[in-house]
């Protein structure tokens, strides 16, 4: 399969919650908002994400146990300060030997978020890396 694009799509009943944290928290841009379907995008020609009210007795509720959203970034540090000075309470970020440097926070769903951008790893995992 030589997919075009990939926008997982989070069923929750909080919209309106999520519409706040994500473009007015995380910045990212709305380019479909019909009130029960959103979709977010995060920089130009980048990644989006989809959230849905539930229509019907199928569409599940999204259950974030498990659930890591890996939110790469040019400057975690950066980032980490305009996220602090918003008032969200998120930890300093650490460097990693696998070759990223991150912190984490939770969106309204519970679903962790894993912002980080990418670092030397040290030499133990450069050869894990395969491309």
């Amino acid at each position: 399969m030589n997919a075009l694009s990939l926008c997982p799509a989070v069923t929750t009943s909080r919209i309106d919650e999520c519409r706040d944290f994500y473009v007015g928290r995380l910045g990212a841009e709305p380019v479909f908002d019909c009130g029960w379907y959103l979709i977010v995008r995060f920089g130009a020609d980048s990644a989006t994400l989809a959230f849905m009210s539930p229509r019907n007795d199928r569409d599940l509720p999204c259950r974030p146990e498990g659930l890591v959203l890996n939110i790469r970034v040019k400057d975690v540090d950066a980032e980490h300060a305009r996220l602090a000075a918003l008032g969200l309470d998120v930890p300093d970020p650490e460097s990693h030997p696998w070759g990223d440097r991150s912190f984490s926070l939770r969106d309204p769903n519970g679903i962790l978020l894993c912002i980080y951008m990418d670092i030397e790893p040290d030499e133990e995992y450069r050869r894990y890396f395969l491309k």
